[in-house]
């Protein structure tokens, strides 16, 4: 399998793809001896000796960690703008690159998965993979009955069909509820442009779980590795036919 040079050094597990093609456009970045500066050269993910700086790049040990994003950081290596981002959380913690699996916005909070294996992370995203993604939503309104059916039928939107998997009402106070939202599919800010399509307002939007890997009682802005048994669980779930 052949791919662009930068996402080969992303799938080994060593850079962004964005900062491969920065090492590789300086001409730091050699194929089979010979500098290559092209980020989307075809190249080989094995077979093809890659160096940076003369070191030979090889694939990095596997890091799975998750992360208790809190609201108001940016799910991004860089932001444009100047704005904190998710990486703040994992300074000084000698951790090798990683990268999010999938998205949380920056209002959003709650279970951030993040990487350095690529492959595993395009599994979990994509909408085949059958993992289930849970949601904790508080909305500005009490709900009834036919408001949460409503909510489960879906919209259009832009061209696009959202649906909720399933919705249903956690806890209400005097004027807001608490909402259980599970999605099977990730489609972008698929629960606020939902609950905007009713005219409901969000207030909190935190993600609890991703499949059978809960949240649990890791603290806000707080990270951990993954257990052996946390990944193959996934692994069995995205991957079920691998043995």
């Amino acid at each position: 399998m052949r791919y662009g040079l930068a996402r080969v050094i992303s799938k080994l597990g060593i850079a962004s793809r964005s900062e491969a093609a920065r090492w590789i456009e300086a001409g730091r970045v050699s194929v089979d001896g010979r500098i290559a500066r092209d980020p989307e050269r075809a190249t080989a993910l094995e077979g093809e000796r890659i160096t940076l700086d003369g070191a030979e790049l090889q694939v990095q040990q596997r890091v799975y960690l998750a992360l208790n994003k809190p609201r108001g950081l940016v799910t991004s290596a860089a932001d444009e703008q100047g704005r904190a981002t998710i990486y703040t959380l994992l300074e000084g913690a000698s951790l090798p690159w990683l990268a999010p699996v999938g998205r949380l916005d920056k209002a959003s909070e709650g279970l951030l998965l993040m990487t350095n294996h690529s492959m595993w992370a395009e599994a979990i995203s994509s909408p085949a993979s059958g993992l289930d993604k849970t949601y904790h939503v508080q909305i500005d309104r009490l709900p009834d009955a036919a408001l949460l059916a409503a909510l489960r039928a879906g919209i259009e939107d832009r061209g696009e069909r959202l649906a909720l998997m399933s919705v249903r009402e956690l806890r209400r106070g005097s004027r807001h509820a608490w909402l259980e939202v599970v999605l099977d599919e990730g489609r972008n800010r698929q629960i606020r442009r939902v609950l905007a399509a009713f005219d409901i307002g969000v207030l909190r939007l935190v993600r609890v779980a991703i499949g059978p890997l809960q949240l649990g009682t890791l603290a806000k802005g707080a990270w951990r590795l993954l257990e052996r048994d946390d990944v193959a669980r996934i692994n069995d779930r995205i991957w079920p036919n691998r043995n």
